[in-house]
């Protein structure tokens, strides 16, 4: 999608749609009172008589405004303004962008950098407004024998007050823009049904992105045989009982002048569908477990979003994919694996898989002398339970890190809530035959899932990501979040930006 930034006079931007926000008190912010003064008081008299409500999130499309220069004025409600946040500018912001890929309008010129917050600047409500943009003109139309029609929505004109924002702006619009194609890219990833998105094909997904890159990503792939020899014998546990083979995907970016910097390493859980194995789960629903390889997609996703910001610092992305499936040579209940750690595993419940993928990939991460390392799974329905589809689940063994993530998901809106790592829930993974067990029981199930993990973490700086309840939507509306790309992508760039501090400083 196309971006400018313009600073005229809104009523005279010559565009398909004007789109102004409006508080449901209080005077009318910058544009909307520059629009309303070149049309006659059409907008003060649509708000007099009751014909529009700026309440949070509501849309009203005037199809014609004598006075403007655009074909079209969309009214979006902000709701009151002593209730006004983060949460509610991106509501109003997904609502006005949805009824514009509705319309067919190929241009829009928007002024939500009027709505300001005290806590964020123009770039921040600029990357906002494209993101949103982005975001909903996606369409999943792979599998249909008929497309979908495309949103003809293709620019987005930021209408601002002062050219001395422009700058800022648009390096806003352009985070915005590269985050949108990378929760996009994320979504279609974990769409895909398990029969067309396997390990393979996420491999070759990578081998792609790496041949696109300009020489910007490396890309190594790990098959069977590798991991075989490697010890990587936790990961391979997991799609014995599958035709699919097994696949560590191991993507790098080196972005530093330094190329022998500390990267900063990306984990995603790579599950292309999870029948549950010989523990296998209900029917209700499984078609929904395509959707745990959504770690994955969102690692993809971030590693599209920087590639296209190129941020001066060394990620490497590692993707543990499987396909968990039962049959003569699936792993059982009371199976031991060894782990690439050197850790012997009990297997009491074939359905935690993903913790089983990730030990080996963890352990893969050491050798790259990290700096962080975040991984990122849907790992457990308890995370699910205790947080739903707002937050997702932080664990860490650094405090320092889960601040920066915390910090990163406030900032792009895409946020996570700290849970406890203590020392007293490691006993729930004791086992009788085993270095630890892969469950811990139903209590505090989120929790044992990251002491598992952090098990295999211990070497560097580490946190957890459990999106079970953010990845995916489920029911009538199901489809693949996206998240959290965004999250993830924020915390690489304020890396970034701690470097141009310290050199400065």
């Amino acid at each position: 999608m196309e971006f400018s930034v313009i600073t005229v006079n809104p009523a005279k931007v010559e565009t398909d749609c004007l789109v102004v926000p409006l508080f449901e008190d209080g005077d009318l912010l910058s544009a909307a009172a520059r629009l309303d003064d070149a049309s006659e008081r059409l907008i003060a008299q649509l708000l007099e008589r009751g014909d529009f409500a700026p309440e949070l999130a509501n849309v009203q499309l005037v199809p014609f405004a004598p006075g403007l220069s655009g074909e079209r004025l969309m009214l979006v409600g902000l709701g009151k303004r002593e209730r006004f946040n983060e949460g509610s500018l991106r509501k109003a912001l997904d609502a006005a962008f949805a009824s514009l890929a509705k319309l067919p309008v190929a241009s829009a010129a928007v002024a939500f950098t009027d709505a300001t917050l005290d806590d964020r600047d123009i770039a921040w409500s600029a990357q906002m407004t494209l993101e949103a943009a982005i975001r909903a003109v996606y369409r999943f139309d792979q599998c249909k024998s008929t497309p979908i029609p495309a949103a003809a929505l293709s620019r987005v004109e930021l209408i601002i007050d002062d050219a001395k924002h422009s700058e800022a702006a648009e390096a806003g619009a352009r985070i915005g823009a590269a985050l949108g194609d990378g929760v996009n890219y994320a979504r279609t990833l974990g769409n895909l049904p398990g029969n067309i998105c396997t390990p393979s094909y996420l491999a070759a997904q990578a081998e792609e992105m790496g041949a696109g890159s300009g020489g910007n990503l490396s890309v190594e792939i790990l098959d069977e045989a590798q991991l075989e020899t490697l010890g990587a014998h936790s990961l391979l546990s997991v799609g014995r009982g599958s035709e699919e083979p097994s696949k560590l995907i191991v993507m790098t970016y080196q972005g530093a002048e330094d190329t022998d910097e500390a990267p900063h390493v990306l984990v995603g859980k790579g599950i292309t569908f999870d029948s549950g194995g010989i523990s296998i789960k209900g029917g209700a629903g499984m078609d929904e477990m395509k959707f745990d390889m959504c770690g994955a997609a969102s690692v993809f996703g971030t590693m599209k979003s920087v590639l296209a910001l190129k941020p001066k610092i060394n990620v490497i992305a590692i993707v543990a994919s499987a396909e968990n499936m039962p049959d003569g040579r699936a792993i059982k209940p009371g199976d031991i694996v060894t782990t690439l750690k050197g850790l012997t595993v009990e297997i009491l419940n074939t359905d935690a898989e993903g913790r089983l993928v990730l030990c080996d990939a963890l352990t893969y991460a050491e050798r790259f002398n990290p700096a962080s390392v975040v991984d990122i799974a849907t790992l457990t329905g308890a995370c699910m339970i205790a947080l739903g589809d707002h937050a997702s689940g932080l664990f860490s063994n650094d405090d320092d890190l889960a601040l920066d993530l915390l910090d990163a998901g406030e900032a792009s809106w895409d946020r996570a809530w700290h849970m406890p790592l203590w020392e007293d829930y490691q006993q729930q993974l004791d086992s009788n035959f085993a270095d630890l067990a892969n469950i811990g029981g139903r209590p505090a199930g989120a929790i044992t899932a990251a002491c598992f993990l952090s098990r295999f973490a211990d070497k560097y700086p580490w946190a957890h990501l459990d999106i079970a309840g953010t990845g995916w939507t489920g029911g009538k509306q199901k489809g693949a979040s996206g998240r959290p790309v965004g999250l993830l992508t924020r915390y690489l760039l304020d890396r970034e930006n701690e470097h141009v501090v310290t050199d400065e400083t």
